[in-house]
């Protein structure tokens, strides 16, 4: 007999046993939403790259240029949210719904201020940021209009996030999942409103987007806060009040994996730094890259979002061998799923360029890129849904030390030896071989099982 997803989950919640094909069925249906709702942020990277890319490098490389540090904030703000969301899976696995209302109450307090902060350091850096990582003086406008769209987004960045993060640690995936396609939809409507309608350029892609996640944020946040059975806050009132433990607990949950997204993107920046000197077309085409890579990697960070909350509401629910066993089952499964798709972008790199942009110098450069980082994404893949696993069990101080040390030591060194001697093609494949030497070394965590040390057996 097949069981509903939310029949599984209530398994987990009331201790009863479950068969491998239970554990795999119920990491699928948990992961193909979640992977919808990755899929729906890459695809609007898309959008843009593609409709800014008609418009020629110029303009794609004032996007690229800015895209890492806009990957920061965005990531400072998602650590913010996984905070507090883990939270709400435990509690949701310990059956203390009250719990999960009290902690989201205070998520929002606390995670709107601290995008309001990111907003103001944005604004007051925009103007300078495009000189300082390299860019030419020709597209410094552009990139710095479309950093300052991005920055003054934050606390709706934040608000979308934080919803979306909350409904998924609750089990809830298909309304996000939704919500997020449904995003793509109106980014389409309204780049081509304000990029080609209204000939805005560049400055149209990044209103277009602003206007497609502010509705989504509403949708989001609608169904969450008036919708939700558990988490409704309109049937169940109570305090915004901040309580200690609970910004505690967030600032050790989140804390760690905010600081890895500042120095991890802070040395995407670096790379980025290393790539500026290569030219217009390298910084195109470097750009291109990430973003049809993102298409890629997108089933990985959707499964990891599944195996956060398995594992999250088994430890709540005091299961340990279940959650190792969930840990296991959803990073095979992304390795299996990554691979296949490492498999499909080496083959079809450069038919995907020829959608981004019509400069044949940016898609030989870019499928050159692509086609030696098709090869890391298996071990890239055990990283990305270990990591996830890692973050259900609140488990995030180690392995922010082990991704920060393996993409400043490795990556760094070895695309500042390469990138003079090789150009991009050495930067992407110093990229690769970090990704495999990082997915070692996090297989080799979840082998040894402490990062449940501590929780009951």
């Amino acid at each position: 007999m097949k069981h509903s997803k939310d029949t599984l989950l209530h398994m987990i919640r009331e201790g009863k046993d479950m068969s491998r094909s239970d554990m795999l069925r119920l990491t699928l249906l948990l992961s193909a939403p979640a992977m919808m709702a990755q899929l729906s942020d890459i695809v609007m990277q898309y959008i843009d790259a593609s409709m800014v890319g008609s418009l020629g490098a110029r303009a794609s490389a004032s996007i690229g240029i800015v895209s890492t540090s806009i990957w920061l904030l965005g990531g400072l703000c998602g650590s913010a949210a996984v905070g507090f969301s883990v939270q709400v899976a435990h509690a949701f696995g310990a059956k203390n719904y009250e719990e999960a209302r009290s902690v989201m109450r205070q998520a929002y307090v606390a995670c709107l201020s601290w995008a309001t902060v990111l907003a103001a350091i944005g604004c007051i850096i925009a103007p300078f940021l495009p000189g300082w990582l390299g860019g030419e003086k020709a597209i410094q406008n552009d990139a710095s209009t479309y950093f300052l769209i991005f920055c003054l987004a934050l606390p709706i960045v934040m608000t979308r996030r934080l919803s979306g993060s909350m409904l998924r640690c609750s089990g809830e995936m298909k309304i996000p999942a939704f919500i997020n396609v449904l995003s793509c939809v109106l980014d389409v409507v309204f780049n081509m409103l304000f990029i080609f309608g209204m000939h805005l350029g560049v400055l149209g892609a990044a209103l277009g987007t602003l206007v497609a996640q502010t509705l989504s944020c509403i949708l989001m946040f609608y169904f969450l806060i008036f919708r939700h059975k558990e988490l409704n806050l309109i049937e169940h009132k109570g305090s915004f009040k901040l309580r200690k433990i609970t910004l505690l607990k967030g600032l050790k949950i989140g804390g760690p994996i905010g600081i890895e997204h500042l120095v991890m993107c802070g040395a995407q920046i670096m790379s980025t730094i290393i790539v500026a000197p290569l030219g217009t077309i390298a910084i195109a085409a470097n750009s291109f890259g990430i973003t049809i890579e993102a298409l890629c990697y997108m089933p990985g960070y959707g499964i990891g979002e599944a195996a956060t909350t398995l594992v999250g509401q088994s430890l709540g629910a005091k299961r340990a061998p279940l959650a190792r066993s969930f840990g296991w089952i959803t990073t095979l499964s992304g390795i299996a799923i990554m691979s296949f798709m490492g498999v499909i972008m080496y083959i079809f790199a450069p038919e995907l360029m020829t959608i981004m942009t019509p400069d044949l110098g940016v898609q030989s450069l870019a499928t050159e890129a692509l086609r030696i980082e098709a090869f890391a994404e298996p071990m890239f893949a055990a990283s990305i849904v270990a990591y996830g696993v890692f973050v259900g069990a609140g488990d995030t101080i180690i392995p922010c030390i082990m991704n920060l040390g393996s993409i400043w030591v490795v990556r760094i060194t070895l695309a500042a030896l390469l990138a003079g001697t090789y150009g991009l093609p050495g930067v992407w494949f110093a990229m690769a071989v970090e990704l495999c030497f990082r997915g070692a070394i996090f297989l080799y965590r979840l082998y040894g099982n402490k990062w449940c040390k501590g929780i009951n057996n």
